[in-house]
């Protein structure tokens, strides 16, 4: 059992890492970069990224990063690491609550909508299209990237508080 805490630990940990550096990546600079060109641009080149993300590996990473946290705190609580196990349940809580949530309740449909935007519009509807998606989406999306890292952190003190029996 103490082995299978620490590869759902460890696995957790670097899954909340991964997600934590693909939301940071996008904040300060895709984002910035695809605000920096013609909104029609950025529009499609979104669209084609909102598109290309959903894989197999990102969808395992993105759902199975709460899943593994929560089951590293109960093999925690198993074999007797209280300390550990509580961090664990707050990496999930954090990575729940300030990831999955957000991505479901407020990034996948500005993305739906974005996606809904015909193109070619008018150069002044495609800015308005633009300026109604990127700042709001830009700022949930660095909501997440600080929930992952507090998820990664968590994790990581986890790791760090378990007690080890001398060797």
């Amino acid at each position: 059992m103490t082995i299978l805490a620490l590869v759902l630990t460890l696995t957790a940990l670097l899954f909340a890492g991964l997600m934590a550096g693909l939301f940071y990546a996008f904040s300060v600079s895709v984002m910035p970069g695809l605000d920096s060109g013609p909104p029609e641009t950025a529009i499609a080149a979104m669209a084609a990224i909102n598109r290309v993300i959903q894989n197999p590996v990102f969808f395992a990473i993105f759902f199975l990063t709460p899943v593994i946290a929560l089951a590293a705190a109960v093999a925690l609580w198993m074999i007797g690491q209280k300390a550990a196990c509580w961090l664990m349940a707050m990496s999930a809580a954090a990575y729940f609550a300030g990831a999955f949530l957000p991505t479901v309740v407020v990034n996948v449909p500005l993305n739906n909508a974005l996606d809904a935007v015909v193109l070619p519009k008018p150069a002044a509807e495609a800015a308005q299209a633009w300026l109604d998606y990127s700042p709001r989406w830009t700022w949930w999306n660095s909501l997440r990237a600080v929930a992952c890292s507090v998820s990664t952190v968590a994790a990581g003190l986890a790791l760090y508080v378990w007690d080890r029996p001398p060797a």
